[in-house]
């Protein structure tokens, strides 16, 4: 399962303490001389963050890591990969499991050991643990992370939903633990929420064979960027939809303002990118769980630099640009995608429709929508 120089790593992740630990007890059972590795940040009002390495048969070492830049985060990668590297010198460990704290998302912990594990470390797996009756629960809740106790840092913002999310979008293996009280609709919204990720029980030998059949951090980086994302499509099961909504024309920035806290509302969850009229070279992020929105600048579309940008420019972001190209505005586009039990689908194209440019405004051309209300300064250029 191993080489003899690269030491197989497996991050699992996610809210759900139980199904997590679940997940890690089978991985070390299914794995011979497997070690995992946790680093609980609940002691980070105390200056520190304890580690605990374990195997199958109990605690092998634990201790305790001061924060760095007072960021538990920042503390749990600078005791991590000494801890890993440890580990593939060892001659005896065949495989790594990195058990990540509530709110810490995987994204980060993959690259890192990506970039720094110079060929004696290899992610072969991100699992999600989840608890199908919890889904749900998660992506409605708005709350910050430091008002439910899970702030990584003190300038931690991000909201419980909007976290969950991404752990569960950019998991690898998606493993699931037997709940008699989940129903279909829980089901149906995990299986919508990331559609091409294999789901298994916590637990299994499947699980433990998904969790180390290799895993590409660069393309799931592509795969979460806005200007790239692998987005869900269309679907409809047991209640739950999931609407995909495309467009070529501008938002009016004032429409589009008025009508964000009905639009961050309407679904449980919702992403994509989408283009601003007053903006018109910027290509806009949408990120919004729990009736919580994030809006971030993500930089030029590709129609907007000069062609010989172009060869700097990741040969996926060129490949998903072609995809999605309008003879007129080239990548410039609305994709937006909203996953929710009970969307109202009708209501929620009829909102955004409303918020494009009308056919005037549109035909005006792009002089004149630099001049509309910058409605949006607030959110993309806060003042410091």
């Amino acid at each position: 399962m191993a080489s003899d120089h690269t030491l197989p790593v497996v991050i699992v992740c996610g809210m759900h303490a139980d199904a997590r630990h679940e997940v890690v007890e089978g991985l070390l059972r299914d794995v011979p001389h497997s070690v995992a590795l946790h680093h609980d940040l609940a002691t980070a009002q105390r200056g520190t963050v304890h580690r605990t390495v374990r195997d199958a048969s109990g605690v092998l070492s634990s201790g305790d890591a001061p924060l760095v830049n007072d960021c538990a985060c920042c503390a749990l990668r600078e005791d991590l990969m000494p801890e890993l590297e440890r580990l593939a010198a060892d001659g005896v460990t065949r495989a790594a499991v990195v058990e990540l704290w509530d709110s810490v998302e995987p994204a980060a912990m993959a690259e890192v050991i990506a970039a720094h594990g110079e060929g004696r470390l290899q992610v072969r797996g991100v699992v999600t643990a989840v608890d199908p009756t919890l889904v749900l629960p998660c992506l409605a809740n708005g709350d910050d992370l430091a008002e439910a106790g899970l702030a990584a840092a003190t300038r931690d913002r991000r909201t419980v939903g909007d976290t969950w999310a991404r752990q569960l979008e950019y998991a690898s293996t998606v493993a699931l633990v037997d709940n008699d009280a989940a129903d279909e609709e829980d089901h149906a919204l995990i299986r919508q929420l990331h559609p091409t990720a294999p789901r298994a029980a916590a637990g299994s030998r499947e699980l433990t064979k998904l969790a180390l059949a290799g895993f590409d951090v660069e393309a799931a980086a592509a795969g979460q960027h806005p200007a790239c994302a692998l987005l869900p499509q269309e679907a409809e099961e047991a209640g739950v939809s999931t609407l995909v909504w495309r467009g070529h024309r501008p938002f009016h920035p004032e429409r589009l303002y008025d009508a964000l806290e009905e639009l961050s509302c309407a679904a449980a969850r919702s992403r994509g990118r989408f283009w601003l009229a007053d903006r018109p070279d910027t290509l806009l992020s949408w990120d919004a769980a729990g009736g919580a929105l994030c809006v971030e600048d993500n930089g030029p579309w590709l129609a907007s630099l000069p062609d010989a940008a172009w060869d700097l420019v990741p040969p996926v972001r060129r490949a998903a640009a072609a995809l999605d190209w309008h003879p007129e505005n080239g990548d410039c586009c609305q994709h937006l995608v909203f996953i929710s039990p009970g969307l109202d689908r009708e209501g929620l194209i009829a909102v955004l429709d409303s918020c494009l440019l009308s056919d005037d405004e549109y035909t005006a051309g792009r002089a004149a929508w630099k001049t509309l209300p910058a409605a949006f300064d607030a959110l993309l250029d806060p003042v410091h």
